[in-house]
């Protein structure tokens, strides 16, 4: 921002306090706005200021951004490193219950998360977009219905298969999976929230992922924040991406970037669908790619989203993250299908299931 202007809008605001308070957070209630020093600084100012005008006492805890410690750029990966280890920020964080996160990447891969949400502190995660984002994405009951019925069934499923015309064809075994539902609220003490919320997501435990997924145009790389333009092929095994072929720049420069780092980078991180009908697929066209971080993208309706890198319940990390979701998919948990070639069906489009 320039000249005298502050950096947030009453719009803004008004959105923001609107999202909190469905979080719980009222008058006189302490919570913490986590930022670090390359944070975006509208979203600090907007929470600050959101939250005050609900009558509660935040006060801020701002990190230090660290150094670049890999070879190429991190983006997109909801792997802050921010925290860095330290004992005293942490301390901090879990003084209150709820804390509004805006460090650039975000806290759900971060490796301080477990001790946090232990302590029975939640999490409300805003991803780094241009605030007006949130602004077309107001809180939808039925959707967060939706989400939490969906959330039952896949609890109750022992297996995903994803297909689609393009060759995908996914198998993930449920048994031993961490699952949720994100509706951009958190669900009680010890939980984390992403806002913009609308995802079912499993993270697998070890050895259950096998098969190909074809990323074909039109699908998102969000850690690049492009539309790929042409198939790229997956192959899958034991959770790993063995293969990656394809032609054109995009696949080479998918493999050329992921050889950056270790051979968790090509682990399975989670699977999922979107749901959340205000979240656009085409929105990437309309902003700088300094100006999002890729989360309404992961959130529109009828996505299968596929993610390679960091999964905690398999007790892998990797700061190298991909999230692709896919247009035109089709989605089963064990017989149930919840999304029909793009389209919700069954409980996720809120049908008896």
């Amino acid at each position: 921002m320039s000249g005298s202007h502050a950096p947030t809008e009453w719009r803004w605001i008004a959105r923001f306090a609107e999202q909190f308070r469905l979080n719980g957070l009222g008058p006189g209630d302490e919570c913490v706005i986590l930022s670090e020093s390359s944070s975006r600084a509208e979203l600090v100012a907007t929470a600050i200021l959101a939250a005050e005008s609900l009558g509660a006492k935040p006060f801020e805890v701002v990190m230090r951004t660290p150094a670049s410690s890999t070879p190429v750029a991190l983006r997109s990966t909801g792997t802050s490193l921010a925290l860095n280890g330290q004992a005293g920020a942490v301390a901090a964080l879990t003084s209150v219950s709820f804390i509004i996160d805006i460090t650039v990447e975000g806290l759900l891969h971060s490796k301080e998360l477990r001790t946090i949400l232990g302590s029975g502190t939640s999490v409300l995660m805003i991803s780094n977009e241009h605030p007006e984002t949130f602004e077309r994405l107001p809180h939808d009951v039925g959707m967060a219905e939706r989400v939490f019925e969906s959330h039952e069934v896949m609890t109750k499923s022992t297996s995903m298969r994803v297909t689609s015309a393009h060759g995908t064809d996914l198998h993930v075994e449920l048994d031993g999976a961490f699952t949720a539902g994100s509706t951009g609220v958190i669900s009680g003490p010890g939980s984390i929230a992403h806002w913009p919320g609308g995802l079912v997501l499993a993270f697998p435990a070890r050895h259950r992922v096998n098969g190909t997924v074809v990323l074909a145009p039109g699908d998102v790389n969000i850690t690049f924040k492009h539309y790929v333009q042409s198939p790229i092929t997956f192959t899958i095994e034991d959770d790993y991406v063995v293969a990656i072929e394809g032609d054109g720049y995009q696949t080479e420069m998918l493999k050329s970037y992921m050889s950056a780092f270790d051979q968790d980078a090509y682990a399975t991180s989670h699977v999922g669908w979107g749901m959340n009908p205000s979240a656009r697929w085409d929105y990437l066209e309309l902003y700088d790619r300094s100006q999002v971080n890729g989360t309404e993208a992961r959130a529109f309706e009828g996505n299968f989203m596929y993610s390679t890198g960091a999964n905690e319940n398999a007790e892998r990390f990797s700061v190298c993250h991909f999230d692709i979701p896919m247009r035109n998919c089709s989605v089963f948990l064990d017989t149930h299908q919840v999304v029909d070639r793009g389209t919700l069906v069954g409980v996720a489009a809120g049908e008896a299931n």
